[in-house]
């Protein structure tokens, strides 16, 4: 027995302090329990680290370790109390689990390593053992300290954009890194009050280092962003400029389709695709179909080429070229008489100054756009949302870079 309890001692990384009392086997319940006990002698106040004498003991309780030859691992323990002069009786800190922790912190740490392998948190559940709640608790944990250690003084360049949450017009406001391609913080909602929220959970010396935000032409994420970092310039994402010309060009294909139609012509019928998606993401036959469409005299490719024509204003390197070229396409546009198309052309002339500021940081909401598949996968594995906090805890899980795992019984993270 004395070889089996030392056995367990150091793979619990115990000191001189605790020592394993016995090791209870129970084959038919598949469990194997864990006696530990305190064998020191004066004691360290958990909340300010002063020595003091034992008051006490608190009840004999357990913690969930890893399973041995697949049979449950409890730890259980009556811990000691302190009577410290300062903080008055206090529970000491015990080497193998955190503060209120109902688990090990190897076993922790294993959960967390199999919650991110796993593509829905029942899944990791039922190969933990664990109810879901547990499972998700370990979670949030995991979060909360890797909120904790994040390090943010090089963030100088960020991105807002915003995210669906439920059904209908439900929408999370997302703050990500741009340089290191992760999610800062999600708050709900896309007003101007959520984007301030998002500003203040970086320290105000921080925020005074930004650069640069990435963002669509919401005027909330702008008129936050200059009441919290007025020194940083706004960028607006060229993806979200795409998006705007793509609308453009599908709304003039629709009416145009809808009055073809109407004299037996179905020339645009099921070719949505060929105006929408980038050329060189077709296949052959399909581009061989957009090229003879394009030829023809179509209001559809007529706006087409405006938007396509459109990807030369990033090329540039320098914004007085820019400049030149957008004015040019700027009078082209308004030349097709296209009301899509002139009134996206408008809205793009009157945030020229916020697109030419692309030629000083290039930067986008590339990152940010990466994250929509994996924000995708998260809400199409839970079946959606109801709650906030688990769809924010999730996407912080998975997308914010955090470092997760608990400390170490030798208390490296």
């Amino acid at each position: 027995m004395s070889e089996l309890t030392e056995h367990y001692r150091r793979l619990l990384g115990l000191d001189e302090a605790w020592r394993v009392a016995g090791v209870d086997l129970r084959p038919q319940e598949k469990r194997v329990e864990i006696a530990v006990e305190h064998v020191g002698g004066r004691l360290t106040c958990p909340e300010c680290g002063t020595s003091g004498p034992q008051a006490d003991q608190a009840e004999r309780r357990s913690w969930r370790h890893l399973d041995t030859m697949q049979f449950e691992t409890r730890i259980t323990a009556a811990v000691p109390r302190c009577g410290c002069p300062a903080c008055g009786v206090k529970t000491i800190a015990v080497p193998w689990a955190g503060k209120h922790a109902r688990f090990t912190l190897l076993f922790e740490a294993f959960a967390v390593e199999v919650l991110t392998a796993c593509t829905t948190v029942q899944q990791a559940a039922q190969l933990l053992s664990l109810h879901w709640e547990t499972a998700h608790a370990i979670m949030q944990r995991a979060v909360a300290r890797g909120l904790e250690r994040r390090q943010t003084d090089e963030v100088t360049y960020v991105g807002f954009d915003e995210k669906s949450f439920g059904r209908g017009h439900d929408y999370v406001s997302v703050m990500t890194d741009l340089d290191a391609s992760r999610v800062l913080e999600v708050v709900p909602e896309r007003t101007e009050e959520a984007a301030e929220k998002l500003w203040k959970t970086l320290p105000e010396e921080q925020r005074r280092r930004v650069r640069g935000v990435a963002m669509d032409m919401w005027p909330a994420y702008a008129t936050a962003t200059e009441k919290h970092a007025p020194q940083a310039e706004i960028v607006h994402d060229k993806f979200h400029v795409a998006k705007h010309l793509n609308e453009a060009v599908d709304a003039v294909r629709r009416r145009e389709h809808r009055e073809l139609k109407e004299v037996g012509d179905e020339r645009l019928t099921g070719s949505k695709q060929l105006w929408l998606y980038n050329r060189t993401n077709l296949k052959a036959a399909r581009r061989r179909e957009l090229n003879a469409l394009k030829e023809e005299d179509l209001q559809t490719s007529r706006a087409w080429a405006v938007k396509e024509n459109f990807r030369r204003f990033w090329q540039h390197v320098y914004p007085s070229s820019a400049r030149e070229f957008f004015e040019e396409w700027y009078a082209w546009a308004v030349r097709t008489r296209l009301k899509p198309i002139v009134e996206k052309a408008k809205m793009l002339k009157r945030h020229l100054p916020r697109l030419l500021s692309y030629f000083r940081h290039h930067i986008t909401n590339a990152a940010s756009e990466g994250f929509n598949s994996r924000i995708q996968a998260i809400k199409s594995a839970a079946r959606g949302f109801r709650n906030f906090e688990h769809y924010r805890t999730r996407i912080l899980f998975f997308c914010g870079k955090l470092k997760l795992l608990p400390n170490s019984t030798h208390g490296n993270p």
